[in-house]
């Protein structure tokens, strides 16, 4: 089979936990397409049809604390992967220090880069830490279960590297351009991003955090990596249409030529 020519050879756990990973995330981009939103950022309470009973009763965090909170377990998971599987084997050390410094990334920007104008959800919150925990830690013991198998016959450790890189770096430029956009203090101000891909796709940051999980998948080359990358930009792609959508009901001169994620197509 063309495709063992990429990957590990799967076993029934990686296949089943690949199976999940992929459906979960690929049902929550749908659910972004059709309206249904995760509440989080410029999202929170605008699709929710709970009554204001409701909303008043819903227990909440500030957003810069939850956003620090839901990525420090995928971040710990990356970290204390090291002496949990301390073998010396080079691509499951590129894969646990990749997912240890983009996480570790997302906690820093958390607490430093970015500006808040309201609160998240606990429920949400439980929501999003348990997908990128658990996703990252099967990754590395998924990982680990290759240890003793050959190596496939195409090997895209270098590309991988290569593709974590650029996106790990753009996506902090992204994630920069847009803290510029608000001014210090509380409030709920928005404006129309500009600099970068901005002028070209309304979500670059979501764009280039495609090419971070894909770096993870072409590093690891299992199956639930693949998965779990094609998973997360489904979901991506979802949550950009739906960005898109809120830009052009919010601001009557949002460019219409400006796509959701990938420039000049979607």
């Amino acid at each position: 089979m063309a495709l063992l020519n990429f990957l590990f050879p799967p076993s029934l756990f990686i296949t089943a936990t690949s199976l999940a990973s992929f459906t979960s995330l690929a049902s929550a981009g749908l659910s972004e397409f059709r309206g249904k939103n995760l509440e989080y950022s410029k999202f929170f309470n605008v699709a929710s049809k709970a009554s204001d009973a409701e909303k008043s009763n819903k227990l909440t965090l500030p957003s810069r604390i939850a956003m620090a909170t839901l990525y420090t377990p995928a971040f710990l998971a990356g970290v204390s992967s090291f002496a949990i599987f301390p073998e010396e084997n080079l691509r499951l050390l590129l894969l646990k220090s990749a997912i240890s410094i983009h996480f570790f990334k997302r906690v820093l920007e958390s607490c430093f880069v970015h500006k808040y104008s309201g609160e998240m959800g606990v429920d949400t919150m439980i929501t999003v830490l348990s997908s990128y925990f658990i996703s990252s830690a099967l990754m590395i013991f998924n990982q680990h279960l290759t240890i003793t198998l050959p190596e496939p016959a195409i090997d895209l450790k270098s590309p991988g590297i290569l593709l974590f890189l650029l996106g790990i770096t753009g996506n902090f430029y992204h994630h920069l351009l847009l803290s510029k956009l608000r001014s210090q203090g509380p409030g709920k101000e928005y404006k129309i991003p500009k600099g970068g891909l901005f002028g070209v796709v309304v979500c670059p940051h979501y764009l280039f955090e495609v090419l971070i999980f894909w770096g993870f998948a072409f590093i690891s080359q299992t199956l639930f990596s693949f998965a779990y990358a094609m998973g997360t930009t489904c979901y991506l792609l979802g949550r950009s249409y739906a960005s898109r959508r809120w830009y052009l009901s919010k601001f009557d001169d949002f460019p219409r030529n400006v796509k959701s994620m990938i420039p000049f197509l979607f």
